[in-house]
């Protein structure tokens, strides 16, 4: 079928009028882009795009936010469907995107679908917390590409279950979070069974010495692209701070969500724990709120990101790792409920805020326990966060460690029978796979 000629879609570089079809993407990509309301290629789609699809391995330094997923879907689904235009039956995948996530395998995967919606070429997402059985089942009726989280994709490997002898194109997504969660043994592992001749494309907000170290031994000749200053934050963010007491943060978040006019509001918080029983606290309090974090079921944080996108729910309490790639168009406003230990997660967070060109707010509980990473973030950002004052007038302080109703003590535990091997029978059988 032919599709009609697509209107050009044009960007500045250097005063030369720059557009997606100038960068030689075919009809069906264009239509697509069309479709999704695309209008200028971003910095680093116009860097990427041509250079991946000539062939050349990519060394990209960009966050969230950016445009980054189109800058390598787009090329490498170009050269599929030169490949194979109309792929059919049975086949192994060609492509492989590993992600540090599920959430973000699911943005990636949809982000695939879209663009390639007048293409032949078939995705699949591999990934933990689910059934492996329809995962099995679309392996074995073939996919073009795949996107994957390590530790799932190992299984089916060493399973037999994919074929990965046939993958040309190689995309590490968010390497560095990869990293951070302890993946570089599964990393090392997936590489050993791809075709050593292969294209690879690395995509990292952050370059620590272990990924140059990765980059090093998985690229060749590569185009380095950075479309941002390093842990440079979003331009179009506002970053407040309002000063108070750890046992005062419930009820202050409490009192300015509901005085608020705020339709959606991101929530960070350090631990598992600590988002559950925040959200807890703000449901009590009359907020509409959901919870996302690993130990989550797949299900459990699928609709939870939903109700939020929709909605439905007006707050999300999410964990750095849980939150990572998730994609909210139009976010107004990004709240640190709690630090993180690490500065340039803060720039990971507030990402989420001040896209596409839309105004951003960042929000920051500090307690006094907090104010040396406050100090790190401010030289992170390169400059200092405004403290505004906080008006006390309204709200009801009750300290989250005020002391529960008197509990009856519990009975003593019986001894539990151990095994030969030292473990109690009752932890028979439990074990965490740590599969993502």
């Amino acid at each position: 079928m032919t599709l009609p000629p697509v209107p050009a879609l044009r960007e500045k570089r250097d005063g030369i009028c720059m557009s997606f079809e100038s960068l030689g993407l075919p009809a069906p990509l264009l239509r697509s882009l069309q479709e999704l309301g695309y209008t200028v290629p971003t910095p680093i789609q116009l860097n990427a795009i041509p250079a991946v699809h000539a062939g050349r391995d990519l060394l990209a330094a960009a966050q969230t936010g950016t445009g980054k997923t189109a800058a390598f879907a787009l090329p490498l689904l170009q050269r599929l469907d030169e490949e194979h235009p109309n792929p059919r039956g049975s086949r192994a995948p060609r492509l492989l995107v590993l992600v540090p996530t599920r959430e973000l395998a699911a943005q990636v995967g949809e982000a695939f679908q879209q663009y390639g919606s007048h293409l032949s070429q078939r995705t699949i997402l591999v990934f933990g917390g689910v059934s492996p059985r329809p995962q099995v089942e679309a392996l074995r009726q073939g996919v073009d590409i795949v996107v994957a989280t390590p530790g799932r994709l190992l299984d089916h490997i060493n399973e037999r279950v994919i074929d990965v002898t046939k993958i040309r194109y190689l995309v590490l997504d968010e390497a560095d979070r990869m990293l951070d969660m302890g993946f570089i043994r599964d990393i090392r592992r997936v590489l050993s069974a791809l075709p050593k001749k292969r294209q690879n494309l690395l995509f990292s907000a952050t370059f620590s010495e272990e990924i140059r170290a990765l980059a090093k031994g998985l690229l060749h000749d590569p185009l380095a692209v950075e479309v941002a200053p390093r842990n440079a934050p979003a331009e179009l963010v506002e970053h407040r701070v309002h000063l108070v007491e750890q046992g005062e943060k419930r009820a202050v978040l409490s009192h300015l969500l509901r005085e608020g006019a705020t339709p959606q509001t991101l929530v960070f918080t350090r631990t598992k724990h600590g988002a559950n029983r925040l959200a807890e606290q703000l449901e009590r309090d009359g907020i509409n709120c959901a919870a996302i974090h690993g130990n989550k079921s797949q299900n459990a944080r699928t609709k939870a990101l939903a109700d939020f996108k929709d909605y439905k729910v007006q707050v999300l309490v999410a964990t750095d790792i849980a939150a990572r790639g998730l994609d909210i168009s139009e976010l107004p406003q990004v709240v640190n409920y709690e630090l993180p230990h690490v500065p340039e997660d803060y720039v990971h967070r507030i990402g989420r805020t001040g896209r596409a060109g839309s105004e951003g707010h960042a929000l920051s509980l500090v307690s006094s326990d907090e104010r040396d990473r406050l100090r790190a973030i401010e030289r992170v950002l390169g400059r200092k966060i405004n403290v505004l004052p906080l008006d006390r007038s309204g709200i009801k302080f009750v300290s989250d460690a005020a002391p529960h109703a008197a509990r009856p003590a519990r009975p003593a535990r019986p001894a539990q029978s151990r095994n030969a091997g030292g473990y109690s029978q009752r932890s028979q059988g439990r074990r965490s796979s740590g599969r993502r």
